[in-house]
């Protein structure tokens, strides 16, 4: 044991000799080659007393560094997290000059514009030797880790700390956006992703299921259901709310806590994460207690619904600092120089990429991943049970440069490298892990509605309804995650978009949620029927159902309850909608059941336009600046994927078990219609789709419930069959009960068929309309 320390006591100290020494040397150079930098007097020194002179400023910047900067950053917490960003060229090259006005007699001098390039430089090399170190000694690179993790342990409950490797293991579930099943198949076959590719061609690894999301294929919808078990009433990215004339964007705080807190209303539950949870880098905190960059706390005030907490970890490292600072530059100029290669070759489609976007991405590909990860490592090191961390790199890019570009394929092999970190410290942590990889959705490619036809969604809805139309088409403002992320970090208001009002409340409202188009009339209480709207203008949906680039749309009859609209007068009741046959036939397995549950939320907006699909091309037409959307169906956008260890149970086993436990239930329901009609208080089983499978998002909360409660106490896989042989239960865990998690009550029951989830919905409020 003596042995052991003296041995990583002399390791650290060669470590540390051997960064100092690269400072040193860095130092020397810089000097030689920056006019206003020195390290000499004015009259000169020899090579031996400069070289003292540099070793000495190597020391003090680094003893500057390890002692006064966590102090700086947690000072600066109230400053905007990209400000902070900012300043962490200046306050390292701060330090610098401090450090070189510590050298005896005044030897080191240099230009506050030159300390900073001097700052960054040293801080870049300091990182990369001591990561060279690191690499080669295991221990030394997990201490590195640690020390993030560390920060967060302090001040934990004992009793919450994870168990040894020979307990129950934790589980990571880590959600690459917007990548779906096919563009990560295709993504491991060529070699963009060997860590994926690993986990699929070892036997004993991973296992691939493809999922089919609901009508409104976005991440709002889909981990507002993973999380918190219900996306009820969610019918896009924005929606417009006739009782309180709002619009709700996923991506602002204010409505992801609304849309958070019906949703935990709905379920009874707090969400999946409430049991020693962490939520890092998504909208919705899944009753986690641990979060960082979580959107729907974002809106809240307190110590302890901060969801910047994160920052400070990780900035704290000024190795960290710098290096996530020089990758966001060095994204930068890469976007740069991307667009204007791809405007150079007039690729198409392409759509515009200036402005602030090449930020907006460089936040996403960096800032956030960096941040993120880390914060999943400390979540390993601290022994959590249950971690949910959202990637959105792939998503931003894939937006603007197409899901299948050259641009989205090396974000993908950036992540692939996250992903292999992270399981790489899984296998060094106190506690043993299971990494679940999922999306949410995928993205459909296509050229955009307005880059097609030449006008956007709006104008033809203003022609359609005899409205002045602008000479000239408006863009229409892209849903971007990723750019209400940064508005948040600015402490800037996150805007809703150009279309959510209207000139005069007569006029509709047009929203664009990917190729799914929203228009609502503000003027007409309720859901406008379809002879309200022929009444004041008889064009209109004729114009819509049959324009080349739209597919279908959705719009209650007083006759004949919903209908579905097509080309050509098209019109089929929602009841007799199929897959088969009809404006829904090219869209595949499942869309006529994704419309009908869709059409049963309460604000579902008058009329909803989904867009044209091209099942030999794969293009969709989003009704925004996107040329790789989601959003709608079509094509890869409602195919997203779930990458599980092969010791869980397979998913559709689950559902196959939750099918016939409903078929054996008399109370059981047997469509989606029945479920959303129930009775509050009225506990109702989950609906299984016909022919089985994994759909809708709600469905994969369950798959992850489970595995949750399998990872707390004895597996037996489930049969589809049924659940025989299982054991008696000691203690049983009654369903609905708010904030039902993994708990050692659970524990038992992981061998028993998985409760129906109690899904009571909430009183309607005096509008009529359920909250």
């Amino acid at each position: 044991m003596a042995d052991g320390k003296w041995r990583r006591a002399g390791a650290t100290l060669i470590r540390v000799i051997a960064v100092w020494a690269a400072s040193a040397l860095t130092l020397l150079a810089l000097a030689g080659i920056l006019p206003d930098f020195r390290l000499q007097s004015d009259d000169g020194d020899t090579i031996t007393r400069t070289a003292f002179t540099a070793a000495w400023g190597a020391g003090a910047f680094g003893l500057l560094s390890a002692l006064v900067w966590p102090v700086l950053v947690r000072a600066l917490l109230i400053v905007p997290a990209l400000v902070l960003g900012a300043l962490v060229f200046f306050l390292n090259g701060s330090l610098l000059l401090i450090a070189l006005r510590l050298i005896p007699d005044g030897r080191g001098d240099a230009a506050p514009e030159t300390a900073v390039v001097v700052a960054a430089v040293m801080s870049a090399v300091a990182s990369a030797t001591s990561t060279a170190f690191a690499v080669r000694d295991d221990d030394a690179y997990r201490r590195r880790l640690s020390r993030l993790a560390y920060r967060r342990r302090r001040g934990r409950p004992a009793d919450q700390g994870g168990p040894g490797r020979e307990g129950p293991p934790g589980t990571v579930f880590i959600q690459l956006d917007g990548v779906g099943h096919d563009a990560l198949v295709a993504a491991a076959a060529a070699g963009l992703m060997p860590t994926v590719a690993g986990w699929l061609a070892d036997s004993s690894g991973h296992r691939l299921t493809p999922w089919r999301t609901d009508w409104s294929s976005q991440t709002g919808a889909s981990q507002l259901a993973i999380l918190h078990g219900s996306n009820h009433d969610v019918p896009a990215f924005r929606w417009y709310e006739k009782e309180t004339r709002t619009v709700m964007v996923s991506s602002r705080p204010a409505s992801a806590l609304e849309m958070q807190r019906r949703a935990i209303e709905r379920t009874r539950d707090g969400g999946l994460l409430t049991i020693d949870g962490a939520s890092r880098g998504n909208l919705f905190s899944g009753g986690a207690g641990q979060l960082a960059l979580v959107l729907s706390m974002a809106a809240r005030r307190g110590k302890g619904s901060r969801s910047r907490a994160g920052y400070f970890a990780y900035f704290s490292d000024p190795a960290n600092a710098t290096r996530t600072a020089l990758s966001f530059v060095a994204e930068v100029v890469r976007e740069i120089g991307q667009s204007t290669r791809a405007r150079a070759r007039k690729v198409t489609p392409r759509v515009k990429r200036g402005g602030l976007y090449p930020f907006i991405r460089a936040f996403a590909t960096v800032v956030e991943r960096d941040v993120v990860v880390a914060a999943v490592l400390g979540d390993l090191f601290a022994g959590r049970t249950a971690v949910y961390a959202d990637l959105v790199a792939y998503d931003e890019v894939a937006h603007h440069s197409g899901p299948h570009s050259r641009d989205a394929e090396k974000v993908l092999e950036r992540l692939d490298r996250s992903l292999a970190l992270i399981a790489k410290i899984a296998d060094r942590t106190p506690r043993a892990y299971r990494i679940v990889l999922l999306s949410d959705h995928g993205q459909s490619p296509g050229e955009t509605f307005a880059g097609k036809y030449g006008l956007t969604l709006k104008d033809l809805v203003r022609a359609g309804s005899g409205l002045p139309v602008p000479r000239r088409a408006q863009r229409t403002r892209s849903a971007s995650e990723a750019r209400d992320a940064v508005r948040i970090a600015l402490h800037r208001p996150v805007e809703g978009g150009v279309d959510e009002q209207a000139a005069k409340l007569s006029d509709p409202i047009v929203l664009a949620s990917g190729n799914l188009g929203l228009i609502s009339f503000p003027d007409i209480g309720g859901r406008a029927s379809r002879e309200q709207i022929d009444r004041r203008h008889p064009a209109l949906l004729s114009t819509l159902a049959n324009h080349p680039g739209i597919g279908f749309l959705l719009v209650r009859s007083e006759e004949h309850g919903s209908v579905v609209l097509g080309p050509g007068g098209a019109e089929v009741p929602i009841a007799e909608l199929s897959d088969e046959e009809g404006p829904l036939a090219v869209f595949g397995a499942g869309a006529a059941d994704a419309v009908r549950r869709t059409d049963t939320f309460p604000h579902v907006a008058d009329i909803m336009v989904n867009s044209m699909y091209d099942p030999g091309t794969g293009t969709v037409h989003a009704f925004e600046e996107q040329i790789g959307s989601h959003g709608g169906l079509g094509g890869e956008q409602s195919r997203p994927f779930l990458l599980w260890p092969r010791g869980l149970t397979d998913p559709l086993d689950i559902m196959a078990a939750e099918s016939a436990e409903s078929a054996e239930s008399a109370e059981s329901v047997e469509s989606v219609e029945s479920v959303e009609s129930a009775e509050p208080g009225e506990s109702v089983s989950a609906p299984v789709p016909p022919g089985g499978g994994l759909v809708g998002a709600e469905a994969v909360h369950r798959v992850l419930t489970r595995w949750l409660q399998e990872s707390s106490g004895p597996q037996v896989p489930v049969r589809a069959e049924g659940f025989a042989g299982a054991g008696p239960v000691d203690e049983p865990f009654p369903p609905g009960v708010p904030g039902a998690g993994p708990t050692a009550a659970r524990t038992a029951q992981a061998i028993q068929p998985l409760p129906p989830p109690n899904r009571q919905d909430p009183a309607p409020d005096a509008t009529g309309t359920t909250a």
